[in-house]
Protein backbone atom coordinates (compact mmCIF):
# COMPACT_ATOMS: atom_id res chain seq x y z
CA UNK A 1 0.00 0.00 0.00
CA UNK A 2 1.53 3.39 -0.96
CA UNK A 3 2.06 5.84 1.71
CA UNK A 4 -0.40 8.83 1.68
CA UNK A 5 1.63 11.06 3.93
CA UNK A 6 4.82 11.63 4.38
CA UNK A 7 4.40 13.01 8.13
CA UNK A 8 2.58 10.27 9.78
CA UNK A 9 4.01 11.15 13.51
CA UNK A 10 2.15 14.19 15.35
CA UNK A 11 4.88 14.82 16.61
CA UNK A 12 6.50 16.44 13.57
CA UNK A 13 3.54 19.00 13.08
CA UNK A 14 4.08 21.69 15.39
CA UNK A 15 3.38 25.24 16.22
CA UNK A 16 6.11 27.70 15.99
CA UNK A 17 8.42 27.77 19.39
CA UNK A 18 8.14 23.78 19.08
CA UNK A 19 4.16 23.42 20.78
CA UNK A 20 2.01 20.98 19.78
CA UNK A 21 -1.22 22.08 17.67
CA UNK A 22 -3.47 20.67 20.58
CA UNK A 23 -3.00 19.46 24.31
CA UNK A 24 -5.03 17.08 25.98
CA UNK A 25 -6.70 18.84 29.19
CA UNK A 26 -4.11 17.11 31.32
CA UNK A 27 -1.25 18.75 29.61
CA UNK A 28 -3.59 22.20 29.15
CA UNK A 29 -4.16 22.03 33.50
CA UNK A 30 -0.14 21.51 33.51
CA UNK A 31 0.22 24.30 31.04
CA UNK A 32 -2.08 26.86 33.15
CA UNK A 33 -0.91 25.40 36.29
CA UNK A 34 -3.93 23.90 37.75
CA UNK A 35 -5.22 20.54 38.71
CA UNK A 36 -6.37 18.33 36.30
CA UNK A 37 -9.90 18.02 38.03
CA UNK A 38 -9.71 22.13 37.77
CA UNK A 39 -9.18 22.28 34.51
CA UNK A 40 -12.35 20.20 33.54
CA UNK A 41 -14.44 22.05 35.43
CA UNK A 42 -12.96 25.26 33.36
CA UNK A 43 -13.44 22.96 30.76
CA UNK A 44 -17.46 22.26 31.70
CA UNK A 45 -17.48 26.21 32.33
CA UNK A 46 -16.29 26.92 28.68
CA UNK A 47 -13.22 28.34 30.31
CA UNK A 48 -10.80 26.64 28.49
CA UNK A 49 -11.61 25.92 24.76
CA UNK A 50 -12.13 22.29 23.51
CA UNK A 51 -12.82 20.14 20.48
CA UNK A 52 -15.02 16.63 20.83
CA UNK A 53 -12.65 14.19 18.31
CA UNK A 54 -14.59 11.18 18.76
CA UNK A 55 -14.76 10.80 22.18
CA UNK A 56 -11.65 12.59 23.06
CA UNK A 57 -11.58 16.34 23.68
CA UNK A 58 -8.86 18.46 22.78
CA UNK A 59 -7.39 21.80 23.71
CA UNK A 60 -6.18 23.77 20.27
CA UNK A 61 -3.32 24.94 21.76
CA UNK A 62 -3.17 28.48 19.85
CA UNK A 63 -6.59 29.45 20.76
CA UNK A 64 -5.85 28.75 24.45
CA UNK A 65 -2.28 30.73 24.07
CA UNK A 66 -4.85 33.52 22.59
CA UNK A 67 -7.26 33.91 25.44
CA UNK A 68 -4.04 33.96 27.78
CA UNK A 69 -3.07 37.41 26.15
CA UNK A 70 0.22 35.32 24.62
CA UNK A 71 1.25 36.18 20.96
CA UNK A 72 4.22 34.43 19.08
CA UNK A 73 6.72 37.05 20.28
CA UNK A 74 5.84 36.08 23.61
CA UNK A 75 6.99 32.24 23.04
CA UNK A 76 10.81 33.71 21.50
CA UNK A 77 8.86 33.22 17.80
CA UNK A 78 10.19 35.85 15.45
CA UNK A 79 8.55 36.65 12.11
CA UNK A 80 10.10 36.82 8.88
CA UNK A 81 9.60 41.18 9.03
CA UNK A 82 11.32 41.12 12.36
CA UNK A 83 14.74 39.16 11.78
Amino acid sequence: MAEVCSHTRTEEFRLPGGLPFTLDVKQAAKLLGIGQNSAYEAVKRGEIPTLKIGRRLVVPTATLLARLGCSAADLGVTTEAEQ
